[in-house]
C-alpha cells in the first residue's frame, strides 16, 4: 500500500510505504501457506483441530455441558 510520492532535487520518487494491517499480513501468511502446502491442508489442519478441540472441551466440561449448551442455543 503506497501513500504517496514527492520529488526529490534531483528528480527522483520517494516513495513512501505504508506500514501492513494485522488483516493484510494474515491474508499474505494465507497465500503463502497455501502456495507452499495447497489448499487440502486447510481442510486437513482444520479437521484435526475440531476433533481435538472437541475432546478437550468434553474432558474438561463432560457430555452435559453439551447438552445444556443445545438447549440454549434452540431458546434463541
Amino acid at each position: 500500500m503506497y501513500v504517496g510520492a514527492r520529488t526529490l532535487w534531483g528528480g527522483a520518487i520517494a516513495v513512501a510505504k505504508a506500514k501492513m494491517t494485522r488483516s493484510e499480513a494474515g491474508r499474505k501468511g494465507g497465500q503463502t501457506t497455501k502456495k507452499k502446502y495447497g489448499s487440502e491442508f486447510y481442510s486437513k489442519i482444520g479437521s484435526v483441530g475440531g476433533k481435538k478441540g472437541g475432546q478437550t472441551t468434553k474432558k474438561r466440561y463432560g457430555t452435559e455441558f453439551y447438552q445444556k449448551i443445545g438447549r440454549k442455543g434452540g431458546m434463541k
